[in-house]
């Protein structure tokens, strides 16, 4: 039985298979498939989730190489997803890319069409939006490094990510901007900073200036830094400017080089700290970080801005993404009245008075008078 691990001799087009004990220097398969995703700028976590899914695919024809494998192989395996694994039809869809990334880019064998494939059914929802009072009190109960992260979140529209990837340069305090950098889809943009937030942004970012000095006086005090900068620029990673808002306490190992640099706030941090928030505040909506992104643009609409401004401060790549948000202006129904609300009328209540009485224990006592 072939084992994962294979190398291959010569170019993708030959793809002569030996055995991975056979002192072969030519890379293996998902070093191949890394380095085509490096060549081609996709995100790290892209890098991950193809690697993963071409593992998974590797596996499930009992470690038999791809080049072995055919459309059919495919298909079986994108069909067990949603039969046996259940998946969602987005996640069906990304181990679909994965797979015609490897064999279009690294095999240079594009696939063909698909037979019997079975697709996981993908429903259409609405997204969990949290009011301006359930937003107020979860804010509230959170402290530190989370709150502030979740109040740009709500405050400017930023994915999570988005967030702790906030370098120093990338803040203008004056102007109340913040610039997005790579974000989604690897695009740039330009979104609101909330006025509420400068105040304690500020004395965030002298608490990391002092970290950053305690860095560099210890030898250290440099960061990840975007492909290509580093060769360009090899002192930047060093530099007030291009050191994270949100940086960890710890620092880390940088996968390609191997050296120690200091990273961002995970997200688990924010993620946990915003569900036990929610906890708190005894909020029974499913909300997540994402949820903070979601109210942004809801309560922008309320507002009366229009679609145009909220697609670019969200950074959407079509306007009909952020079409979904227009249903928080359909209130009850796309604005229908219930006919039930409308028993209580007074010509109603004087045609049935027996109804008067009833009526009234169902609905919500007045307020009283001031």
């Amino acid at each position: 039985m072939r084992r994962f691990g294979f190398v291959f001799v010569g170019s993708a087009h030959t793809l002569g298979v030996v055995g991975a004990t056979s002192g072969a220097a030519a890379p293996r398969l998902l070093t191949l498939v890394r380095r085509a995703l490096r060549t081609r700028h996709y995100s790290q976590r892209t890098e991950e989730a193809y690697v993963s899914w071409i593992r998974r695919f590797v596996r499930f024809h009992g470690m038999r190489h791809p080049s072995e494998l055919g459309e059919r192989d495919v298909a079986r395996f994108l069909s067990s997803l949603a039969v046996e694994g259940g998946v969602s039809a987005a996640t069906q869809n990304q181990a679909l890319a994965a797979l015609l990334f490897l064999y279009q880019a690294v095999l240079e064998r594009p696939l063909g069409a698909f037979q019997g494939l079975v697709r996981a059914h993908q429903p259409k929802r609405l997204p969990v939006v949290l009011t301006r009072d359930e937003v107020a009190a979860v804010l509230g109960v959170m402290q530190g490094t989370p709150q502030l992260v979740a109040a740009l979140l709500y405050g400017s529209g930023l994915r999570l990510l988005e967030a702790l990837q906030l370098r120093v340069k990338d803040l203008d305090l004056r102007r109340g901007e913040i610039v997005v950098r790579g974000g989604k889809g690897d695009r740039d943009r330009v979104t609101v900073l909330p006025a509420i937030v400068v105040g304690p942004l500020e004395r965030h970012l002298d608490a990391v200036r002092a970290l950053h000095q305690e860095d560099l006086a210890r030898g250290a005090g440099r960061v990840p830094m975007p492909a290509g900068l580093l060769h360009k620029y090899p002192n930047a990673a060093a530099e007030w400017r291009w050191q994270w808002v949100f940086p960890a306490r710890r620092e880390g190992v940088e996968v390609p080089t191997g050296e120690r640099r200091r990273h961002h706030l995970h997200e688990t941090v924010i993620q946990r700290a915003f569900r036990a928030a929610v906890q708190q505040s005894g909020i029974s909506k499913r909300a997540t970080c994402h949820s903070l992104r979601h109210s942004f643009a809801t309560h922008l609409l309320e507002d009366g801005y229009d679609i145009r401004t909220v697609h670019e401060l969200l950074g959407h790549r079509d306007v009909s993404t952020t079409m979904i948000y227009t249903h928080v202006l359909n209130r009850g129904g796309r604005g229908v009245r219930s006919p039930a609300d409308r028993l209580v009328e007074p010509g109603v209540i004087a045609v049935v008075p027996r109804l008067a009485g009833r009526l009234r224990q169902l609905l919500p006592p007045p307020n009283p008078p001031r």
